[in-house]
């Protein structure tokens, strides 16, 4: 059988910051996909590069050098990875800036599979993802709703170290987890696997039944056979 290309995932940071941690969780995402997944392909997009929304900029129906060259990214991508620090309760202002040129006809987010991972400072900073998903209905941007990935960044033990880097091992196997199941959505929407193939995933805690095992092997399998 011919092998399947691999899923192409855009990677954002609303972070600026070079030690952020929500950087941190996108590059750990994108070593994951490396080291022990096959058939995704993950590639971090810098944002920093792109100027404030004004469609002053836009010029007989071009965009400047650095807008196109995001949406051409965005456009190619399969789905979309975001990590979202939490500002005043919703996204940050550089990730918003990016949605909206993104956004502006033709809108490149459109009909694509998406995931959003978080690092604060406590575990109730929810209203950046909930928003986040708020402006994806609008944008035709279909988030996974499982797992839920919320990182108290200054927990102890520490879950990242002095580069952001994130080094929790429970941690990284959720985001694998959340990985697997945007791999699985993306398909889906793509129309190369079933939408009522049972895909589990254990809660944090939980231990996976036998049924839950079975079910993540035979997924396992459906994917080998895919790519």
């Amino acid at each position: 059988m011919e092998a399947k290309p691999p899923i192409k995932v855009a990677a954002l940071c609303g972070s600026l910051r070079k030690r952020s941690y929500n950087c941190g969780l996108l590059r750990s995402a994108i070593e994951l996909s490396k080291e022990s997944m096959e058939g995704v392909e993950i590639e971090y997009i810098d944002i920093s590069p792109l100027p404030m929304l004004n469609t002053d900029l836009e010029v007989n129906g071009t965009f400047p050098t650095a807008v196109q060259a995001f949406r051409t990214k965005i456009l190619e991508a399969d789905s979309i990875l975001f990590a979202s620090p939490e500002y005043n309760y919703s996204v940050t202002a550089p990730l918003k800036n990016a949605i909206d040129w993104g956004s502006r006809p033709p809108n490149v987010w459109a009909d694509k599979a998406a995931a959003v991972v978080t690092a604060a400072y406590d575990l109730s900073a929810g209203g950046a993802q909930y928003h986040l998903r708020q402006i994806g209905v609008y944008i035709d941007l279909h988030f996974i709703n499982k797992p839920e990935i919320f990182v108290n960044a200054y927990q102890t033990p520490a879950k990242f170290d002095r580069d952001g880097n994130l080094i929790d091992e429970a941690v990284k196997e959720k985001l694998k987890e959340l990985l697997l199941a945007l791999q699985a959505f993306t398909l889906q929407l793509k129309g190369r696997i079933s939408p009522l193939l049972p895909v589990c995933f254990p809660q944090q805690h939980e231990e996976p039944s036998c049924f839950c095992r079975q079910t993540t092997r035979k997924f396992l399998d459906i994917l080998r056979l895919v790519f």
